[in-house]
């Protein structure tokens, strides 16, 4: 291997987010330590993770178009590094990692340094799913691919880290094995005969579907399941907290009262998707959006005289700025999830909650088993509940 390109997706979301500098400086001086005569590795392009390349649910094919655009075909805005590229753009804009614009790293005579073209290999070295299926689908489609004009289309050797999706073999060829996970709750729940609903917006569609079922886009019974996704906006979420709460709900609850489904799921993404943003008065509304739509949901409840469970998988609004390092220092957005504890609520069911400080998320699906009399699976921890008496 003789030339190496980079093409990078900066993250400031689940790491501190104007960090993006401290990784280029990272990577580029470990390549330059590696460069010589007969090795060449650069940095070719980038763009922040929500602004090109990393849709995911299919909510923005143009976020992938605009990253194909600047990673393939090397179109875009040009810089003469990474560096000045990030720099550049803070000063302009103000933004954040995720929300950089994309950028193209051009040569002395204005050339992009990596455009992808026939022959190269390609890996994707990101191993979540959801936002590395697109692009995927993008280098691995024939012409039968219609979600945009791909217009240069090279013949490359293409791999992700892993196998995002296994039943729609996305992508084809891949790195390494994805974990294989077994003994799912709707798996467990499908085969005692339950019939299950799942819903949410696009934003949190795949939570409740794909990564519900262990990184499985398949139903486990078309009969026993029913999925339900309300498009999101593509709005930039601090302009629009409430996103598609009301809808859900609406859904939702007409689900519930139908009394056709025995176990009913849903995400509402407010807290976490504002919450990234690091506005605390679009967050605020977000989070009071939801309550809203909680005490919708808990008439519905009523109604069928059913259990609601209520819990978050991290937090994200509970924790809005930064601690100052420096004492007059002014307060920081915190835009990553925090590691705060998160609530438990079951209502509805004479029960009491176990005092055990090592209970967790793990011990959802024993407890959803127990309140429905299904015998939980023997690999799973035990139930977070225990009788009222």
């Amino acid at each position: 291997m003789k030339r190496v390109r980079l093409h990078i997706l900066l993250d400031g979301r689940d790491v501190p987010e104007t960090s993006a500098l401290k990784y280029v400086d990272e990577i580029e001086s470990f390549m330059n330590d590696l460069n010589d005569a007969d090795f060449d590795a650069q940095i070719a392009s980038g763009g922040g993770r929500m602004k090109i390349t990393m849709d995911r649910y299919e909510a923005n094919w143009p976020m992938v178009e605009e990253g194909w655009k600047i990673h393939v075909r090397g179109l875009g805005r040009n810089f003469k590094s990474a560096t000045e590229a990030i720099e550049t753009y803070r000063a302009e804009t103000g933004v954040v990692d995720q929300d950089l614009p994309g950028f193209v790293v051009v040569d002395e005579n204005g050339d992009p340094k990596g455009t992808i073209n026939d022959n190269d290999s390609v890996i994707l070295f990101n191993f979540r799913g959801d936002r590395a299926q697109e692009i995927s689908i993008a280098f691995d489609a024939d012409e039968s691919f219609d979600k945009f004009d791909r217009v240069k289309v090279p013949n490359v050797k293409f791999a992700g880290m892993l196998q995002y999706d296994a039943d729609a073999q996305i992508p084809k060829k891949y790195l390494t094995e994805p974990p294989k996970i077994h003994y799912t709750l709707t798996e467990q729940l499908v085969n005692a005969g339950i019939s299950e609903y799942a819903i949410s917006e696009t934003q949190k569609y795949g939570h409740v579907t794909y990564f519900w079922n262990g990184n499985r886009a398949a139903k486990f019974s078309e009969e026993l399941e029913e999925y339900v996704e309300i498009e999101s906006d593509v709005i930039p979420f601090e302009q629009r907290p409430w996103m598609k709460s009301a809808q859900i709900t609406d859904k939702l609850c007409e689900a519930i009262r139908s009394g056709k489904y025995d176990f009913l799921r849903t995400n509402y993404p407010n807290g976490d998707m504002v919450g990234h943003t690091g506005s605390l008065e679009a967050t605020i509304i977000g989070v009071e959006s939801v309550d809203l739509a909680l005490g919708r949901v808990i008439e519905a409840v009523k109604a069928v005289n059913g259990v609601l469970l209520v819990t978050a998988d991290h937090g994200n609004a509970d924790e809005m700025y930064e601690k100052p390092k420096k004492a007059g220092a002014p307060l920081k957005a915190k835009t990553s999830h925090t590691l705060n504890k998160v609530p438990f609520i079951v209502y509805n069911y004479d029960c009491k909650l176990k005092q055990d400080d090592d209970m967790g998320l793990s011990n959802i699906a024993a407890t959803v088993c127990e309140i429905l009399g299904v015998k939980p699976n023997e690999h799973w921890r035990s139930s977070i509940i225990e009788s009222a008496e």
